[in-house]
């Protein structure tokens, strides 16, 4: 799932007159971030799944997903006999290659206990040593376990431990946190395009090292469907130095426009990136 880039968010801050320079470029240097942690995470999981669909491990049914990553990347498997786990594959990016628009370079692995549709399955994505993703390094680990209790409704528990964020100048970001993500349509084709995801619960933590801090929690779930660039409803609690508000991406229609209420009432109207 995206959590996005705040094109105004400068200019909010700004807006808001009990804050320090300082803050607020903290505050927006941290939101930048976990826009970019989101972006990743999203790419890496994509990555995972196309890598099971191209090996057959992705449903226990026949499933077609339109794969890119083959054109960009070489993909190795140590277990090749179908319907057997545990199964670890290999994605390299060699020195750089682009798909679909995002460069990546290194490599990452992704374990798959069972097909990844399968309630209880776990997939686990590590980040190889000099990992890249448009310029910026990107290391930890996600486990997605399958919780789903209805096929109609697959669920992912996502969790990230030791997560970093290199940017292109150089400044790391640490980062943590769980959510819950369940397929609300388009189970039950084989395209993606239709394809809904609701985020129903989680928080993240985004920190720099000189101890500043960024959470951001669900509170009205999130809806991100395949076909939109961003998130097209839901509500999330951005809690940081200067910070203190909900941040509402609207009434469910694919655009870029959202808005923040401040603690102190005032609403503020935001531009996506």
């Amino acid at each position: 799932m995206k959590n996005l880039k705040i094109y105004s968010l400068g200019l909010l801050i700004m807006s808001l007159l009990s804050c320090s320079k300082e803050d607020l470029v903290v505050d927006r240097e941290l939101v930048n971030a976990s826009a970019d942690i989101e972006f990743t995470n999203e790419t890496d999981f994509n990555s995972g799944i196309e890598a099971a669909s191209d090996n057959s491990s992705f449903s226990n049914r026949n499933s077609e997903i339109n794969n890119t990553l083959a054109s960009c990347a070489t993909v190795t498997v140590d277990n090749t006999t179908p319907g057997v786990f545990p199964k670890t594959f290999t994605i390299d990016f060699g020195t750089g290659c682009i798909s679909n628009g995002i460069t990546r370079s290194g490599s990452i692995t992704v374990t798959i206990t069972d097909y990844i549709m399968n309630s209880g399955s776990i997939t686990t994505i590590v980040r190889g040593n000099n990992y890249y993703i448009n310029g910026r390094k990107v290391e930890g680990t996600i486990v997605y376990e399958n919780t789903t209790t209805n096929a109609a409704t697959p669920q992912w528990n996502r969790t990230i431990t030791n997560g970093k964020i290199t940017n292109n100048a150089g400044v790391v970001y640490n980062h943590s946190g769980t959510r819950t993500v369940k397929q609300i349509a388009g189970v039950n084709t084989l395209a993606l395009l239709d394809n809904i995801y609701e985020v129903t619960t989680g928080n993240h933590t985004v920190s720099k090292n000189n101890g500043a801090t960024l959470t951001v929690t669900v509170v009205q779930p999130l809806i991100k469907k395949y076909a939109c660039a961003h998130v097209s409803q839901g509500q999330l609690d951005l809690q940081g130095s200067v910070l203190d508000g909900i941040l509402d991406y609207g009434d469910n229609i694919c655009d870029y426009f959202a808005t923040y209420t401040h603690s102190n009432g005032v609403v503020y109207d935001i531009t996506l990136l």
